[in-house]
């Protein structure tokens, strides 16, 4: 079989074929990681309440340990795709190897710090008295996990910005298979309880890590060589460029999180399970969007460090218009029948109130987020960094925490329910700012 020419189909191939073939594999990706997310959730539930408490209590810190792996691995893939566009093979070599050596020592030095100080950890990640043992327990597994969780994630982008999708959705695929069939064997099986858990997305993390490894080396693109590993020159400066909008969204979304919660308890338990399905379901909505950027991403990568900018804007409008008629179709479905998505996730009467109110008005604006996520990855992978983090902070933080702050003080828990959709709007305003300025001053 012929190899694949990605640098041909990304600089010369039909734009609307190279971000489809790329942005199906991400969204393969992207749906089964979520059905394993709910899986694990449904698996973890049959053990106890206070287990279900200590691996939601320990879902903020893999957070952070993802959204620091984002950081290394977007910010080496954004610049290893420009350098294979401009065919600077040895500086995207030089690049994989410094962005996957750095992933895998800081995940071990957060693993060990971890270790170290694991009942305050615990116990400042939000861990009640009666939780602290099992959230011991999980997070134990979870800390040795950080490097091959670190890794996974660098492995996975590197080879999405390389136009590899395909080979980088099975090393995440098999993963995500290897914890969900793993878990019910030594949760109930085994008789493990939470350490069967733990066990399990240990080793989940750990077989994915290392068939993504086995999937780069397949690819062939790259050669994934430690001897390519350099220190110092310009290669932290481009993962910070690259990657510190990845974290910054990662980080604020945490707080965003926080806030929506602490806003929505004054409502009661109710009001805060309404809001967390509404999030639940636009991830699940977006998650589309966010596939199509995945595959946007590697061409505008390649086009913009082969000086191919007609490419990079043509791309742009393409994933602009698919994704705004995809998210048109699926905010008319989220109007149509609000009562019956939530209600889908929880029977409650006042879940559902809360819910769909939320819904609905979240749904009004889900056409507005592609303009506002295209425009944050076009300019962090063409290397604006300073633009990009300003992306980055708008819709989860910039204008979402003021407005989950004041909102709710002014019109009571409507406010918390119409919250992000005002956000919504206002990132949308900022983001046609921004992004008609990035194309005037692209050349033709």
């Amino acid at each position: 079989m012929a190899k694949k020419d990605n640098h041909k189909l990304l600089t010369e191939g039909p734009v609307s074929k190279a971000i489809l073939s790329l942005a199906l594999p991400s969204c393969i990706s992207m749906l089964v990681t979520s059905i394993y997310s709910i899986v694990s959730t449904f698996y973890v539930g049959r053990i106890s309440t206070q287990a279900t408490a200590a691996v939601g209590v320990s879902f903020s810190l893999m957070s952070v340990i993802q959204a620091i792996g984002f950081m290394f691995g977007q910010g080496s893939g954004n610049y290893i795709s420009r350098e294979l566009g401009a065919r600077h093979t040895r500086n995207s070599e030089q690049m994989a190897a410094v962005g996957l050596v750095h992933s895998l020592l800081s995940g071990a030095l957060l693993g060990a710090v971890g270790l170290l100080f694991l009942k305050p950890l615990s116990i400042l990640l939000g861990s009640t008295p009666t939780i602290l043992p099992d959230t011991m327990v999980y997070l134990t597994y979870v800390l040795i996990a950080t490097p091959f969780i670190m890794g996974a994630i660098v492995l996975n982008n590197q080879m999405r910005f390389q136009g590899n999708a395909s080979y980088a959705m099975w090393g995440i695929i098999s993963g995500a298979i290897m914890n969900v069939v793993l878990a019910p064997i030594l949760i109930f099986v085994f008789d493990m309880g939470i350490s069967g858990a733990g066990i399990a997305t240990l080793a989940g993390q750990a077989f994915s890590f290392f068939v993504l490894l086995l999937m780069y080396r397949k690819a062939d693109d790259l050669k994934l060589d430690l001897h390519n590993f350099v220190w110092g020159g310009g290669h932290y400066r481009e993962i910070l460029a690259g990657g510190t909008p990845s974290l910054t969204r990662q980080g604020l979304a945490s707080i965003s999180i926080a806030l929506l919660n602490n806003a929505a308890g004054v409502y009661g338990d109710g009001a805060i399970a309404g809001m967390s399905i509404v999030s639940r379901l636009a991830f699940i909505f977006l998650a589309v969007t966010i596939g199509l950027g995945h595959g946007f991403q590697p061409l505008c990568g390649f086009s913009y460090g082969a000086g191919l900018y007609g490419r990079v804007r043509e791309g742009f409008g393409y994933v602009l218009k698919l994704g705004t008629i995809l998210m048109l179709v699926f905010a008319a479905l989220g109007l149509a029948f609000p009562e019956a998505l939530v209600g889908f996730f929880r029977n409650d009467p006042k879940v559902i109130e809360v819910g769909a109110a939320a819904l609905r008005w979240q749904m009004a604006t889900l056409p507005l987020v592609p303009l506002v996520m295209y425009t944050n990855m076009t300019l962090q992978t063409t290397r604006h960094p300073w633009e990009a983090n300003l992306m980055a902070m708008s819709r989860n933080g910039l204008f979402f925490i003021p407005v989950i702050l004041i909102l709710p003080r002014i019109l009571g828990l409507q406010g918390v329910e119409m919250a992000q959709a005002v956000a919504d709007v206002m990132a949308t305003v900022l983001a046609i700012i921004v992004i008609t300025r990035f194309f005037r001053k692209l050349p033709k």
